[in-house]
């Protein structure tokens, strides 16, 4: 029962904070504790959710994993109080009241057990009876008279300053340890602090590459996040010190109003003890905990940066299923070359020499394309990927795109067990080249072997929370592999491991039974595949494509347990689902109102008509040739001013990074995005965008390239 009521409670909760009804809300609570998937709720449940969309899913899971840690918190709190016989009514429904973890950690504060402290020292003198007579303010007697009935030579007390410093340090815990001061104080800190950062003196020559921070000040609330976790670098390595405080004069005035009575006669020594209280205890713990704060907001938008900026690399257009010869660049060790099939797999590979054989070399690839007939030439932009693409344009092999191809991480996958087992018998550089020319075919399909985090499209990736960083970048993965599809007889392990409700091991599973069995002849095969039960395929099977299947179904995202409506709208018109899929007049006439029920909806039924019309059709862009301006091949080569195509390689929250052919990317800051206010640089530009840049600035020497998009 209890359980249900924190349910129902964090159910309520999480709607008013999303704007959703309760609901929607609990429909997804309940769809995620059978064990459903974000990309199965959003794609197959919508009439139970109402139609909620993967971030909006995504959002109540997060928002309820954090309201069941606060609930943990609490309950922990609370057995910790009963267990030491200091749970009274009154604290438990202060605690239950509590609405977030700082309140909850501010009324548990006084009663937590603590290491030995300079109060716990004078309590043991036996002057806490004196604190609390001071912090009661009864003006009795002189707080001479007062303090003086409390020395005592065997318990360490000699003097009457003695036992005031002692009451002092007691009072200045209980200060600090007031819930009522330090919700206040945290407010002030929130609103109003400021961040400060100065350079460690004695490091000052190694700290230069945070020069602009040597004497740094602005409002905490409003510093961005990636010159946050700039400076929180500095200071973990050492070179910065980082403080965030507000105005002294202030705290203590919160703290005098709250504690401090009119016409105290011991206000002068209750000031002295507050103000203890606030930079010995209360300033350090607040600047600590905004600091956390401050840090954690950060880390959730650059990991927001990151999955964005994936999601667009992801997703970019494919080449598709064709032949492609690819080439990763080399000059002391040559060109590696191989020719892949339209699968994808190895042909053959070879060695060119380009600048030293260029006869040869042409010879070669010449002999190549006349014999393999490859679509593109995908070219590596590492060291001396401009040169090989302009060696291989000069060659004007007919019909034959030439694409020059990211090589980030590339040499990751070449030297992992991943590569090391789809090619045993060759070496790094083969490898290297076969995954280049993979990622011109398919970018989703190659990029999933490697660490999300490998690619390099965030800020300050190394910086952030690495878990919640994995848990961001998994997710977008599988959205994106989900969105997409996959074909059950190509995919490769890593590829099925995202796939909704699969993971590592059903993935080798279904790889071991394709080897052993041969190709899968339909999608209800998966169940023969061992340990894929009844859930892992309602929530895979709708993501998987099986193109040689005899049911057409299989090869679209319509799910099997909705094949019945589909049969049933053709058998009502007498067709079949074949004839149904080709024939638009057809598909025209059926009304989908007839065909809502107590198991489906008009929102599935939508999406089943709108599959009917390109079944299995893949939402990526259409591929489209990219080349750059052939008289630029090296930052030498560039003046300000000139006008130039660019590819987006990065965006971050200052701007984006625009690869120009130069093998150094240049950066066109937010103020250079366009001719008008820019907020949030993803709202002008995305990852593997195709845009046309000024040369503002060139510094060769420190290698930085200033670009503008602006008319």
């Amino acid at each position: 029962m209890q359980e249900d009521r924190e349910i129902a409670l964090g159910a309520e909760s999480i709607a008013k904070g999303l704007e959703l009804k309760v609901g929607q809300v609990e429909a997804v609570l309940g769809l995620l504790r059978e064990g459903s998937t974000l990309p199965f709720i959003a794609r197959y449940r919508k009439e139970i959710t109402g139609g909620l969309d993967e971030v909006q899913i995504q959002q109540i899971s997060q928002l309820a994993k954090t309201y069941a840690e606060f609930n943990q918190r609490r309950e922990y709190i609370l057995r910790s109080l009963r267990e030491r016989e200091l749970l009274t009514a009154e604290l438990e429904a202060e605690l239950a009241q509590a609405e977030d973890l700082a309140v909850l950690e501010d009324i548990f504060l006084p009663f937590k057990p603590k290491r030995r402290t300079r109060a716990t020292v004078a309590r043991e003198r036996g002057l806490e009876p004196l604190a609390l007579e001071l912090l009661a303010q009864q003006q009795v007697k002189s707080i001479e008279q007062l303090a003086g009935r409390f020395v005592n030579s065997e318990a360490g007390v000699e003097k009457v300053e003695d036992a005031l410093a002692g009451a002092g340090d007691i009072i200045a815990e209980i200060i600090s340890e007031d819930s009522v001061i330090r919700g206040r104080l945290r407010s002030v800190f929130a609103d109003s602090a400021v961040l400060t950062s100065s350079v460690v003196k004695k490091y000052k020559d190694k700290a230069e590459k945070y020069k602009d921070y040597f004497d740094w000040s602005e409002p905490a609330k409003r510093a961005p996040s990636h010159r946050l976790l700039a400076i929180y670098r500095g200071e973990r390595e050492g070179l910065l010190r980082v403080r965030v405080r507000i105005d002294l004069e202030r705290a203590l005035q919160i703290i005098s109003t709250l504690r401090l009575r009119k016409n105290c006669q011991y206000k002068d020594y209750l000031s002295i003890t507050f103000a203890d209280a606030y930079s010995r205890l209360i300033e350090p713990s607040l600047e600590n905990e905004l600091k956390a704060d401050l840090k954690e907001e950060a880390d959730k938008e650059a990991v927001t940066v990151f999955a964005q900026n994936l999601r667009e690399l992801l997703l970019a257009a494919p080449l598709g299923s064709k032949r492609v010869l690819a080439i990763d660049p080399g000059i002391r060790t040559g060109c590696k070359v191989v020719m892949l099939s339209e699968r994808g797999e190895l042909l053959d590979n070879m060695v060119i020499y380009p600048d030293r054989k260029p006869e040869s070399a042409a010879a070669k690839l010449r002999s190549w394309v006349e014999r393999y007939a490859p679509a593109a030439v995908a070219v590596g932009n590492g060291t001396y990927g401009r040169e090989a693409e302009k060696f291989v344009r000069g060659l004007k092999l007919e019909g034959v795109e030439v694409v020059l191809v990211s090589e980030s991480g590339a040499s990751i996958y070449s030297a992992s067990e991943v590569a090391r087992a789809e090619f045993p018998d060759y070496d790094l550089t083969v490898r290297g080249a076969v995954s280049i020319g993979r990622r011109l075919m398919d970018p989703l399909a190659e990029l999933v072997k490697l660490e999300p985090k490998t690619i390099g499209v965030g800020q300050y990736q190394h910086d952030v929370d690495q878990r919640l960083l994995q848990e961001g970048l998994d997710s977008v993965v599988m959205s994106c592999v989900n969105a997409v599809g996959v074909e059950l007889n190509t995919a490769s392990k890593q590829l099925l491991t995202y796939v909704s409700g699969l993971g590592e091991k059903l993935a080798a599973n279904i790889i071991a039974y394709r080897q052993q069995q041969g190709n899968f002849k339909s999608r209800a095969e998966l169940l023969k595949v061992p340990r894929l039960g009844v859930k892992a395929f309602e929530q895979a099977a709708g993501f998987i494509r099986v193109s040689n299947s005899a049911n057409p179904l299989d090869a679209s995202a319509v799910h099997p347990e909705s094949y019945p409506v589909v049969e049933q709208m053709a058998a009502e018109h007498k067709t079949t689902v074949s004839r149904l899929l080709a024939d638009a007049e057809l598909r025209g006439r059926i009304d989908i109102n007839a065909y809502v029920s107590s198991t489906i909806g008009l929102p599935t039924l939508r999406d089943i008509m709108a599959e009917l019309t390109r079944p299995g059709r893949d939402p990526r862009e259409k591929f489209v040739a990219f080349a750059f301006d052939s008289k630029v091949e090296s930052i030498a080569d560039l003046q300000e001013g000139m006008l130039l195509p660019g590819i987006v390689t990065n965006v971050t929250k200052f701007g984006a990074f625009v690869d120009i052919g130069v093998h150094q990317d240049g950066l066109v800051h937010i103020s250079q995005l366009a001719d008008k206010y820019v907020r949030d640089p993803a709202e002008v530009v995305r990852v593997q965008q195709q845009v046309r840049v000024r040369v503002l600035e060139v510094d060769p020497k420190r290698k930085r390239i200033a670009l503008s998009m602006k008319g």
